[in-house]
């Protein structure tokens, strides 16, 4: 228990050092359209996908492609991603901010597996928690497998009780993804990189659509699709 904690802290330690320096906004850019590619991938099977619900009811998303797990000297997980937040008036996506994953494994392990993680925040709790400095998933937060199936109907006591749900895969299939201990937090220096401007992630995230570089509208356009997609089967069901 000592030395995963130690892992950790030397793990959290490296994110806060890569967080100041400043990233090359074509890793931004490469980022965002990771993260597209990981959406559309995942919301293509419609019995494995997540559902458009969620989407649409969420209070925002964080997508990070290509998370690392494993090594032969430390045992753990990193990975750079974004986070969006859905606008509360509109029902929209805005503009995206960068975030980092990082975590300690028990154990040494001898190789490395790349996976794509979407974490979807039901209630403003653990994203308030991730804005204002950092979250220790299964720790600060409770997470939760999040259910599957593209027009999945969603009982209005899974967003109560319910705070982050997660979806992985890997090698193109949904997988299971040890997450406990698992740390996530703002990436300031690749924000003011992307932006360039200091602002904090909860001041991107307040933006408006006009703050939308046009990188990262391919990304948003698609959740705001997914998102349509179900206010239009509700309206059918209405009609009906």
């Amino acid at each position: 228990m000592i030395k995963s904690k130690i892992l950790i802290s030397v793990l959290v330690l490296g994110l806060g050092l890569s967080s100041t320096s400043y990233a090359d906004v074509a890793e931004q850019d490469r980022i965002i359209g990771q993260a597209k590619q990981v959406l559309v991938e995942m919301m293509a099977s419609p019995d494995q996908s997540i559902p458009e619900e969620l989407l649409a009811k969420c209070k925002a998303i964080a997508i990070y492609p290509f998370v690392l797990k494993g090594g032969f000297l430390i045992a753990g997980r990193y990975g750079k991603g974004v986070v969006l937040k859905r606008d509360k008036k509109t029902g929209e996506w805005g503009p995206v901010t960068f975030s980092t994953i990082a975590g300690a494994s028990a154990g040494l392990q001898a190789g490395i597996q790349a996976t794509d993680l979407v974490l979807i925040f039901l209630n403003n709790k653990g994203l308030e928690s991730l804005l204002n400095s950092k979250i220790t998933l299964g720790g600060d937060i409770a997470l939760s497998v999040g259910p599957v199936g593209r027009a999945s109907e969603i009982s209005t006591d899974f967003f109560l009780r319910s705070m982050i749900v997660s979806y992985s895969r890997s090698r193109g299939l949904f997988a299971g993804l040890a997450l406990n201990g698992a740390v996530v937090m703002p990436d300031n220096g690749a924000d003011e990189s992307y932006y360039g401007k200091r602002l904090s992630a909860s001041e991107l995230l307040s933006l408006d659509s006009t703050s939308i570089k046009p990188t990262s509208k391919d990304l948003i356009d698609a959740l705001n699709q997914y998102s349509l997609n179900w206010q239009k089967r509700q309206s059918l069901k209405v009609k009906k």
